[in-house]
């Protein structure tokens, strides 16, 4: 528990302490509780994986359920309060300079209405964009479904780093010369320029969400 977060447990999946420009933590609610305001400088998103909450800004109320996602630009954009029983994973980084200051609204979603669009042409690999493709946002955050053996068509690097959150299936992902099978609730923390790789196993679709420094010098 942090001060402020009482009746609520975070458990933190990568900090900046590791080297990360990124934070991602869950929270599993015990209680009804508020998430503090978004830090000066920084943004923060929101993926509810279970129970409920409440999307609260200037400008609207809203209840949130399982899939539904909420992206906070700065600390006026609104707030957001934790039903008990719930379970959220939330992102956090700090805006790249020279976009703080870019006039960004609070974007808000399911990812159930997201649109599906094919990576390269396969059918068997499709990406969802959560946050608008808009040169004013630094950062991406992603859902990548995976048919059953489904992979991705390269091994890739590249200077941005990722955040990964395991959210559905099984599968095997390469970061650097090593292999790890992965599964539901699994965490991995990408940096810059390492070699990576995931092929989806087994019977049932995989899932995951993922995270990634946009629109950004290296």
């Amino acid at each position: 528990m942090l001060p402020g977060m009482e009746g609520a447990e975070l458990i933190y999946l990568i900090s900046p302490v590791m080297g990360a420009r990124l934070t991602m933590y869950l929270i599993d609610a015990s209680k009804d509780v508020e998430l503090p305001a978004v830090r000066p400088k920084h943004r923060r998103f929101a993926l509810l994986l279970g129970g409920s909450a409440k999307l609260s800004s200037d400008h609207q109320d809203l209840e949130l359920h399982p899939e539904d996602f909420a992206f906070f630009p700065h600390s006026d954009s609104g707030r957001l309060y934790v039903a008990a029983g719930a379970k959220i994973v939330v992102l956090e980084w700090v805006a790249e300079e020279g976009l703080d200051a870019e006039p960004l609204n609070l974007v808000s979603g399911s990812v159930t209405d997201s649109p599906r669009q094919p990576l390269k042409g396969d059918e068997t690999l499709v990406v969802q964009n959560l946050l608008p493709k808009n040169p004013k946002f630094d950062a991406e955050v992603n859902i990548m479904n995976f048919a059953p053996g489904a992979s991705l068509p390269y091994v890739e690097t590249h200077f941005m780093e990722h955040g990964l959150l395991f959210l559905d299936g099984e599968g095997i992902y390469r970061l650097g010369d090593r292999w790890y099978p992965v599964v539901k609730g699994d965490a991995i923390w990408m940096g810059p320029h390492e070699l990576q790789w995931f092929g989806a196993l087994g019977k049932v679709p995989s899932r995951y969400l993922i995270w990634k420094n946009f629109n950004r010098r290296p």
